[in-house]
């Protein structure tokens, strides 16, 4: 979010404290549901015997039964491995109707914790509001309460699975714990010890590719920008380099995956394997054949798929359960000051000496003494076009004095026009207030707001009728003389002579683009509104007819914002206002070549460009 000076407060990374952070309160929140966690665990209990059953009454229907040629015997045991199996269904209903009593505790804590954290914000910051709020309350909730209630059934399915299955092994014959056992200890440590290197090397895959998207949306809109300037060598490096670190952590990932990969055969196949070699030294140790087959169906049915589920879930859902909590978690921003407001201004930020130096530009200072009403003034203004799209403004802060000259310069796309616009009133903010000459702009008509500003595009309007009823479109009882004043003040008076003078007719596809602005420039210049606005509107003009229009709008009284193309049009500004899309600086020529390193190099590549 751009703050009153100008800042984009960086997005929080998830850090290796996170689990530290999350330990107190999950234990609070555990401490405060022993009942339901008891009644969990008597569920699990019943299922970990249910395993144990299964592996048991195999190996006995085979060692007591069908070996020994006693095949009602070999049957029973049977039934006793299916009667296991079939009480598995209520053992399942009574474990989620437990886990109801953890997860909607658990959904409605963190949206009380939303809603605390959202007002915290809308007091503190200087944009009044905090737009992630409802994705807080909807997704992010939803998100924690199914990773939640995945992790709670993997690890206690695998941990009362694992008990049952290792205490058959060990009342089978405790030499099959030694076959067992160490392979599967061995590939469930490996994996433990990814676990943070694999959340790391994601973390950084998803920057580079979040990197590599932003400069390829950014290039794409500033294809004009870059052509004029002739900078398509740095973009074309830069955009170079990022693709080489989002292929070198792609790698890196790839690596930690493949460890992955490989703890989960450790622990998931080599058990398996090793049981099959091992089978002669434990008939020589006088493990029997039910044994052994009892330890297949332990391995087979039930320990092996709760280990791999395991894997899954910790490695998915796990570090996403982590990452979104730990955004619950962070410390909400302290509530103000007694007295203060939430659009007030902040005081220095001596402790931001890391920011980019063009992001602590101020656009406006704290106030002292009262001043008169400015022309315009923008307070937390946010605009986004869509939903889920990046905001062009955000909460941006901008006052424009009575008689003042602003230029606004910028790439392409990052949101020149749409401050003309904001300002013009032809489009509404998300949030935040727009005021000119001291009145709310939003909700007025079309009359109301023509008296108040005069905006002229870069699509010039010219319509068919006289000349005068062209340049006297804004002020239909402009006098002759008044006219006649306002063409020689812009330089059009050539062109009027060409045409005819002020009664001939005008036919709009007979003027060349450049011709139709100067037009329009005239007529903006006769309107009675003390607030020009400037998209782009003298970009069919040549250097010299440009200056001379600017400068008799300038004349002109009341305030004049000019969208620029040329660094000489920002020159002849009293300020100039940089938009970068992370932040915005104001100031003049000089103190900006100072301090903003966007506008050097915007001076750089307009000096280095033909006018």
């Amino acid at each position: 979010m751009t703050s009153v000076d100008g800042s984009r407060a960086p997005a929080a990374p998830v850090r290796s404290g996170a689990l530290r952070r999350l330990v107190p309160p999950a234990r609070s929140f555990l401490a405060g549901r022993k009942g339901v966690l008891v009644r969990l665990g008597a569920w699990s209990v019943v299922e970990s015997a249910q395993t144990f059953a299964v592996g048991y009454g195999v190996a006995q229907a085979m060692d007591r039964g069908f070996l020994v040629g006693d095949t009602p015997t070999g049957l029973g045991w049977l039934a006793v491995a299916g009667v296991a199996v079939v009480l598995g269904a209520p053992v399942v209903t009574g474990v989620f109707a437990q886990l109801a009593g953890l997860t909607e505790p658990l959904r409605d804590r963190l949206v009380r914790r939303a809603v605390v954290q959202s007002m915290a914000r809308a007091l503190a910051g200087p944009g009044g509001g905090d737009r992630a709020a409802v994705s807080r309350l909807t997704n992010q909730v939803e998100i924690v309460r199914d990773s939640f209630a995945g992790l709670v059934l993997t690890l206690r399915s695998f941990v009362f699975t694992a008990a049952g299955a290792l205490v058959g092994l060990f009342s089978l014959d405790p030499a099959l714990l030694v076959v067992v056992v160490p392979p599967l200890l061995g590939g469930l440590t490996l994996f433990l010890v990814t676990l943070r290197p694999m959340a790391a090397a994601q973390r950084r895959a998803l920057a580079a590719d979040e990197a590599l998207g932003d400069h390829a949306t950014r290039t794409r809109g500033a294809l004009r920008d870059i052509t004029a300037c002739g900078t398509q060598a740095e973009a074309a490096r830069y955009g170079a380099r990022l693709v080489a670190e989002a292929a070198a952590a792609s790698r890196v990932l790839a690596r930690w995956a493949a460890v992955r990969t490989t703890a989960l055969g450790v622990a998931g196949q080599l058990p398996v394997l090793l049981l099959l070699v091992a089978v002669p030294w434990l008939h020589g140790r006088g493990v029997t054949t039910g044994a052994l087959l009892g330890a297949f169906t332990y391995l087979a049915q039930a320990l092996l798929p709760a280990l791999h589920t395991l894997m899954t879930a910790i490695g998915a859902a796990g570090t996403r359960l982590l990452v979104v909590l730990d955004r619950f978690t962070a410390t909400a921003p302290p509530p103000l000051p007694t007295g203060t407001t939430p659009h007030a201004p902040h005081p220095p930020d001596t402790a931001g000496a890391g920011r980019p130096e063009q992001a602590r530009c101020p656009l406006r200072e704290a106030p002292r003494t009262r001043r008169p009403t400015p022309a315009v003034e923008l307070r937390a203004v946010t605009v986004a076009y869509g939903a889920r799209a990046q905001p062009v403004l955000d909460a941006l802060d901008l006052r424009v004095e009575e008689g003042e000259h602003l230029a606004v310069v910028g790439p392409s796309g990052i949101g020149k026009s749409t401050l003309a616009r904001l300002v013009a009133g032809t489009l509404a903010p998300d949030s935040g207030e727009v005021d000119v000459a001291g009145r709310t702009i939003a909700g007025r008509s079309t009359a109301e707001l023509s008296a108040l500003r005069v905006l002229v595009p870069q699509q010039a309007y010219v319509f068919t009728g006289t000349v005068r009823d062209n340049l006297g479109y804004l002020r239909p009882d402009a006098r002759r003389t008044e006219i006649e004043a306002a063409v020689r003040e812009l330089g059009a008076d050539p062109l009027v002579e060409r045409l005819g003078g002020l009664d001939a007719p005008v036919r709009p596809d007979d003027l060349s683009q450049g011709e139709r602005q100067l037009i329009v420039l005239t007529r903006a210049h006769l309107s009675t509104a003390r607030l020009l606005l400037l998209d782009e509107a003298t970009c069919h003009l040549d250097a010299a007819s440009e200056a001379r229009a600017e400068e008799a709008l300038a004349r002109r009284p009341g305030t004049l914002v000019v969208v620029a193309h040329r660094i000489s049009s920002a020159m002849r500004a009293d300020r100039i206002l940089v938009l970068d899309g992370a932040g915005a600086a104001c100031g003049t020529h000089p103190d900006l070549l100072g301090r903003c390193p966007l506008y050097r190099d915007l001076v750089g590549h307009w000096s280095g460009s033909p006018e």
